[in-house]
Formats: C-alpha cells, structure tokens, sequence
C-alpha cells in the first residue's frame, strides 16, 4: 500500500552530481501497520559530502553496493506502492536521478506520492516544516536525525497519525490507485545484500588476519616494497579501510605470508625505535607514538619493550623519515576544517605548492575522511601518494618547520 522513503546523500543538488549514499523503505498497509523495512548504504563513487551530519565514513561507503546493483531491488520493492516521504520532492528527485543514470525513468515524483509535510499543512496547522517539529505537533517522540532508517521510520509513524484522521477512504485514495497501476521498469535482481552503517562499539578486523596462514616463513626478497608501503600509510598513525586494502593486496602480489607480514611489522617497529632512541633519551610522546603503531600493526607493548632493548644495546642507522620538503605540492579533498581554502594559504606560507588536481607530481594528499571515494583520492591510490587527515598534516608542517630553522 505505501512505501515511505528516506534518503542520506553527499549533499543537496543533483545537477551538482551529488549521489545518494543511505536509502530506507518502510512498507505500511492502509491502516499504517508496518510491514517491512529495508534500509542499505550505498557507494557513491564519490566523496561523502557533509559527513559531520550524516556520519557515514568512507570505510562504510566503500563497502556499500552502487546503486546500479540496487536499482531492481530497489525498483521491486516500490512497484505498486504509493511512495510516501517527508519533502518527497527532494527525494523522489534523487531517486528518479539516480534511475535516470541507468537510463531507465520511474514513475516517482511529488505529484504522484504523498509528502508528510506537505499533508501537515492540513493535518498540523502550527507545525513548523520539519519531521522534528511536525511530530512533536502530534504527539510523538523524537527521532534520530540524518539516518534514512530512523526517518523513513519517523515519517511513516506521522503517516499513521495522518490515516487516523483522514478518515475511510483516505483523500487520496485515486492517488493510491494510480500508484497501483504505474509500471516500472523491470530490472534485474542482484540478489546483493543490503549494507548496514556500522555499530560504534564493532571495529574492522585487523588486516593480518586476511593473509594466509603459510610455514615456514619464506621471506620475499620483494618485501621492501611491502615496508615503503607501510611507511606511506602510517605517515598519519592510521590505517584506513582503503589502506589495509592495499597491505593486503600488496602481500599477496608479492607472496607474503602472515607470518612475513608479521616479521616485517618487527622489523618496522625496531627502526623507529632505533629512530626515538638515536638521542639516547626516549620521551613520553615518543613511548606513547610507540605503541600506537605497534598496535596498528598488531604487535603489543611487549613487542615494543623488546625493540627498544634491542635499540639500546645494538644502535644502528637510523632509516630515513619520510617529511615535507619546500617546493612540495599538496592537493586537499573533502569538507575539511579549518576550511581548503585556509590550508592552502597556510601551505604556500610554509614554502609549499598546492593544486586542485592529483598527478604524478603530488608529494601528499589531505583529506577529511582517509577512505575518501572522490576522483582524487582514487587517483593518489593509484599513484601511491599518502593520503592523510589534517590533524597528521598539521604534525608534518611543524616537523617542517623545524627542518628548515
């Protein structure tokens, strides 16, 4: 009967090639019963927009189906239904956007669904226009904002509260059997699961754990490729999603085992611990930096203990850092903050160039999500340019400065 709709998305306009990344679907039936619901991310291929709001990050985003493997589910699921959503003329345009992409049109648009805020104006004259304020004239709850779940569940919840009031048949009952009647494009299945946001408390498994269990240890001669990887990704202390992707892939296209993996985090932890002891004095800060990358590689406290032993009673060369040189070009993506355009000067003051675009030539990459799915974050994984958070820039700019006093 109906299928109300609610969508998360990287920003506000279609012409400006912003995508859907979060959708719901709550069936109801004429009395407002729920039936089912649906809800899945979904991979926009580019960045994420206004994350702070939506709070769905890259290593989520990119788990997620596109929507072209959605498109027949999706299409399944509203076909007969009267499509219902809170500011149907935002989503019901998104949606026939993202359908239009694969060439197809839907029969979904403001006129022929039911918008909640629009009904309010005759179900809740003093309600102000949001799902926030239009429930609250009703006598419901709150709900969690910026999840299409919640507010696909929150919408039909004031549907329900409308449908009491509308009385049997409801005023739009030609509209429900218009719905009925619409064909939509027939398209295929995939049969791929939906992709739910990822609960606080679960984390990523650690990467190791996707390399094969092989003995004895057969060290690649190759593995230093393996190590200056390692050294690109942990410039800013974090291994993102995108990021293990590539260790792991890189493991394996060499032929390293878990057990070599293994070996070589040992060996990365000694040469910074040779590197934080090569002044024979080991800070707080540097313990602390320490252990954070001994867990990030998945060896303990005691693993450190016994690389700073080592350090101490047999000092070797130091390894070469990877730092900032002036002259160096960076290329920020994302809703940064402090905002790009801030960076950008900040960069040229410290003797840096700074550009739009990604080529060959880009020394770093910042961005606000590391798992960022922009053109340009794609582009330096390509290139294998390091791709950090401003927090770690920030740190890089200060060893910079120091370099050059």
């Amino acid at each position: 009967m109906y299928a109300v709709l609610d969508l998360q998305t990287t920003g506000t306009k279609t012409s400006w090639h912003d995508r859907i990344v979060e959708i719901a679907i709550v069936r109801l039936d004429e009395t407002g019963k729920v039936l089912d619901e649906w809800c899945t991310l979904v991979n926009p291929d580019r960045d994420l927009g206004p994350q702070e709001l939506h709070g769905i990050t890259g290593a989520e985003a990119r788990r997620a189906p596109v929507f072209a493997q959605l498109a027949g589910a999706i299409a399944d699921r509203l076909a007969g239904q009267l499509v219902v959503a809170h500011y149907l003329l935002f989503d019901a345009g998104f949606l026939a956007a993202e359908f239009a992409k694969l060439g197809v049109s839907v029969p979904v648009d403001e006129d022929r669904g039911l918008c909640t805020m629009r009904l309010a104006g005759h179900f809740l004259p003093t309600a102000s226009r949001s799902l926030k304020a239009c429930r609250a004239a009703a006598g419901l709850g709150p709900h969690r904002e910026y999840s299409a779940l919640h507010g696909a569940r929150a919408a039909g919840e004031l549907l329900a509260y409308y449908l009491e009031r509308a009385g049997d048949p409801p005023p739009w009952a030609e509209l429900i059997d218009a719905a009925g009647k619409a064909e939509w494009p027939v398209l295929p299945v995939t049969g791929i699961a939906p992709v739910s946001r990822r609960r606080p408390e679960e984390r990523e498994p650690h990467f190791l754990t996707r390399l094969v269990e092989r003995l004895p240890r057969q060290l690649n001669p190759r593995a230093d490729a393996y190590l200056a990887l390692l050294d690109g990704v942990l410039l800013d202390r974090h291994i993102s999603a995108s990021e293990a992707d590539q260790l792991v892939g890189a493991a394996e296209k060499i032929g390293l085992s878990r057990a070599d993996a293994e070996f070589l985090h040992h060996r990365y932890l000694s040469g910074l611990a040779a590197v934080a002891l090569a002044d024979q004095i080991l800070t707080p800060a540097e313990r602390l930096d320490l252990d954070g990358v001994a867990e990030l590689l998945g060896l303990t406290t005691a693993d450190v203990d016994r690389a700073l032993a080592d350090a101490a009673a047999k000092p070797a060369a130091q390894p070469a850092q990877w730092q900032l040189s002036p002259g160096d070009q960076i290329v920020f993506t994302g809703t940064l903050r402090p905002p790009r355009e801030h960076l950008e000067v900040d960069a040229l003051t410290h003797g840096l160039r700074t550009a739009r675009k990604v080529t060959k030539q880009t020394r770093l990459l910042v961005a606000a999500d590391p798992d960022s799915l922009s053109g340009v974050a794609k582009l330096a994984r390509q290139y294998g340019i390091p791709i950090v958070t401003t927090t770690a820039y920030k740190a890089m700019l200060e060893a910079l400065l120091t370099a050059v006093r």
